[in-house]
């Protein structure tokens, strides 16, 4: 019976891990209210997080945006004008692009451009014994390292998705337009699209930006923090963060669409 009991440890780990993660998320949110978690050196690193995920990305970002759209709205457009139905572009654009095609890239990007940044600088600074300093000189740790983080990753994200979002819409119509599709007028183009639009696109919006960029910032950190002292740990620390923020990310983008949409 030694595979039950595999099971089972498996089973208890990962419980231990997520009520982990709930604490510590728990406890973020409730020092985030108070203003005198924020104070000079906390809002400096929260500013200069959100310069290295949302700022610096933007770019990035905004390129993928336009590939993405191009490629989606250009296909929908040339399949639906075939049946006479380029009134429907609006929904499939929806369907694909806002309620899951943008916030899933853009967390996947974030993920492996800041959730590895953040896993590997916390381990390191674990491995050289920086936050022993950061305690003997009086800085709560979990103020100074985790809440502006995790919090500037989080606006970051809603930012590139809306910036993701926009973007892929005017590539996509700016590529019809090109090509002579018919039904490519901007007014057409927008109802089109705002009519989709239901009352649950906003809380599904932000539902899949906010809470995933909080958790894959508060993953990376934690999974950062748990080396003990080999710099060999620094690695595997990183490789923790970013399959637990993915596995993350898709759990929790199912749970959302179903909750708000069946």
């Amino acid at each position: 019976m030694s595979w039950v009991g595999s099971i089972g440890a498996g089973f208890l780990a990962r419980a231990r891990a997520i009520n982990h993660v709930a604490a510590a998320a728990g406890t973020l949110l409730l020092m985030a209210a108070s203003p005198r978690s924020w104070p000079r050196t906390t809002r400096m690193v929260f500013a200069r997080q959100i310069l290295f995920t949302g700022v610096e990305a933007a770019l990035f970002i905004t390129l993928i945006a336009v590939l993405t759209g191009v490629s989606v709205v250009v296909q929908t457009q040339v399949w639906l004008s075939q049946f006479g139905q380029s009134e429907m572009f609006g929904g499939i654009f929806v369907m694909v692009i806002v309620r899951e095609v943008a916030p899933l890239l853009v967390n996947f990007i974030v993920i492996g451009r800041s959730g590895t940044a953040i896993a590997t600088e916390l381990a390191n600074m674990k491995v050289t014994g920086e936050i022993r300093v950061l305690e003997a000189q009086g800085l709560d740790p979990l103020r100074y390292l985790a809440l502006p983080r995790v919090f500037g990753m989080m606006i970051s994200v809603f930012c590139l998705t809306m910036v993701f979002i926009v973007v892929s819409l005017l590539s996509g119509f700016l590529s019809g337009l090109l090509m002579g599709l018919p039904g490519d007028q901007l007014d057409f183009f927008v109802d089109s699209v705002l009519k989709a639009l239901c009352p649950g696109d906003v809380p599904n919006l932000l539902a899949k930006t906010l809470a995933p960029g909080f958790l894959t910032a508060l993953i990376c950190l934690i999974e950062g923090l748990k080396v003990k002292g080999a710099i060999t740990e620094v690695p595997q620390a990183c490789t923790r963060g970013v399959v637990r923020s993915i596995s993350m990310l898709f759990a929790l983008s199912a749970v959302i669409t179903v909750l708000l949409y069946l």
